[in-house]
């Protein structure tokens, strides 16, 4: 069960709640149990199929916000599907897997903030609400999205093992439409971690305006902070990234002029919430 959140005595003499329904998001209860969101830290691991591959400098360099200027390799950008399980400090959510799992999609763009290397997500897809929400939360631009993504296999034929040889595919399907296939075939292990999956990313904290405001939206630029970073043997070959088109010219001013590399590995870490780099 969800702890309720708080920071002082909320009820009563009379046992009753004396603010009224509280939780760490909405939906608010008397308890706070029915927040969707439970309060950080979150503990994800997951499997990830990654493509990293080059896009146009200066499409790339359209979506990076004030305080954020293209990195070293200014056309670096990477493909990444992942496979994820998580839970909140307590571990509740593991024993429902309905919950605990979900599946990812996102861009990476190569970036620096005041020298610093960074990247910069500026599309992202997941299957279910909660990582949905949560990466609002965080700024990170979640939409929702049908994600595949092949698993290793231990025993059998029906499906590839973690060697050489092993093929692993994902697929990006937006509003009953594919936009994106991605495919790796291993070569090999290697002792670097994908560079734009090793960095720390930059987000755009922003809400939209509901109550009439003279200022209107103040975006923020932002970092999550991590620990417990942790890779497992990362595989590395060859990798294939097809755009189909379909979510518009913005989109697929991304889309790969040539791949790089493929990169197929377990990883893990903490999210503890955020760090304010600028605002705009």
């Amino acid at each position: 069960m969800t702890t309720s959140i708080g920071t002082q005595d909320r009820t009563s003499a009379a046992g009753q709640d004396s603010t009224g329904p509280v939780g760490y998001s909405l939906p608010l209860s008397p308890s706070g149990e029915s927040a969707m969101l439970t309060p950080p830290p979150w503990h994800f691991s997951g499997e990830v199929v990654m493509v990293d591959y080059r896009v146009d400098p200066d499409a790339a360099r359209r979506f990076l916000p004030p305080g954020l200027e293209p990195g070293a390799d200014p056309g670096a950008a990477a493909a990444v599907f992942a496979t994820w399980q998580w839970c909140s400090q307590d571990g509740a959510e593991l024993t429902d897997p309905g919950r605990c799992q979900f599946g990812e999609f996102l861009i990476l763009l190569s970036c620096e903030f005041e020298g610093r290397p960074m990247a910069r997500c500026p599309y992202a897809w997941v299957d279910q609400a909660v990582p949905m929400m949560r990466g609002w939360v965080q700024g990170m631009p979640k939409q929702f999205a049908v994600i595949h993504q092949s698993r290793p296999v231990m025993a059998g034929k029906a499906g590839s093992r973690l060697a050489p040889g092993g093929r692993f595919d994902g697929t990006l399907t937006v509003h009953g439409r594919r936009v994106v296939e991605a495919s790796v075939t291993v070569e090999g292990a290697t002792d670097q971690p994908p560079v734009l999956h090793d960095v720390p990313l930059a987000h755009t904290l922003i809400f939209p305006e509901w109550i009439s405001s003279d200022e209107g939206p103040q975006p923020k630029l932002v970092a999550s902070e991590v620990s417990d970073v942790e890779f497992s043997t990362i595989l590395a070959g060859s990798g294939e990234l097809t755009f189909f088109g379909g979510l518009g010219e913005d989109f697929q001013a991304l889309a790969p002029l040539e791949t790089v590399a493929g990169h197929v590995f377990s990883y893990g870490e903490t999210l503890h919430g955020g760090w304010l780099l600028s605002d705009y």
